[in-house]
């Protein structure tokens, strides 16, 4: 699905991914139980033949302009990678795209915010980069998890140093308050490993929709096996049909979603 929650550098350079050995998908929506506008965005750009950059931006409900804020923050990115020669470092270019995107967006007076997460592909190696709670995710092909970015916020820190287990944190009241976003002074960055995907790893980047509403078990069991384009379209049946249930056990949290999946196929 391509619409204006999706920004890329042109839609037919997928067919790259796929001579890189790649499979690729992506999907949005807004929340089931809103009128307003989807304050997701997502991005992607080919650097040259085996090198891509995918993001994903969500938009803070809870201030003005949290669409807008998301929006920019990603085109402002990928206008900077746009820059990048075939030989550059990405790296580089990605910081300063991010720290770009912050300032538009404190500057550009609308009170928003948004969270970001990032992911590098570089010929089968990845490096994830991720402000707030948006997440990236890999997991093998018989559902080890290989990565998992720390939500920043109070639930997501508590979760990693064992305060919480992941059922509580998904109850927890302060679930949904983020500590760090883009459009803030105090905004900062994470930078994740450089890790070497196998075959039919899949990467899965998402608004904090997923993981409000799945644990890390359901996700990665949705999404590690079949076509991935099918993958990622039950995955977000099942998400979506949680969010919505009247099951007080299922935790539903309505909210926009957005998800890119890459799989490497060889």
């Amino acid at each position: 699905m391509l619409n204006e929650l999706f920004y890329s550098e042109a839609e037919n350079e997928l067919d790259y991914l796929k001579r890189a050995g790649c499979e690729f998908a992506a999907y949005t929506a807004r929340s089931p139980v809103k009128q307003s506008a989807n304050e997701d965005c997502a991005g992607w750009i080919r650097l040259a033949r085996d090198r891509w950059v995918f993001l994903v931006a969500d938009g803070l409900g809870g201030l003005p302009s949290g669409d807008a804020a998301s929006r920019l923050a990603v085109a402002t990115i990928l206008d900077q990678l746009e820059k990048v020669s075939n030989g550059d470092e990405a790296r580089s270019v990605i910081l300063q795209g991010i720290d770009k995107a912050n300032e538009a967006i404190l500057h550009s007076g609308t009170g928003g915010a948004t969270t970001l997460v990032v992911v590098e592909f570089d010929q089968g190696v990845i490096r994830p980069y991720h402000i707030g709670d948006a997440m990236a995710l890999i997991t093998g092909q018989r559902g080890r998890i290989k990565f998992e970015t720390v939500s920043h916020s109070p639930t997501g820190y508590m979760e990693e140093v064992g305060l919480l287990n992941e059922e509580d944190a998904m109850r927890h009241a302060e679930r949904h308050i983020v500590s760090n976003v883009l459009g803030s002074d105090d905004m900062r960055l994470e930078i994740g490993p450089r890790i070497t995907l196998a075959k039919y790893d899949t990467v899965i980047l998402s608004s904090d929709g997923l993981r409000d509403n799945l644990s890390q078990e359901q996700v990665t069991e949705l999404i590690r096996k079949g076509p991935l384009e099918k993958s990622l379209d039950r995955l977000a049946s099942t998400c979506r049909a949680t969010m919505t249930s009247a099951n007080k056990n299922t935790h539903g949290h309505p909210d926009d979603l957005t998800m890119l999946a890459v799989r490497r196929t060889r």
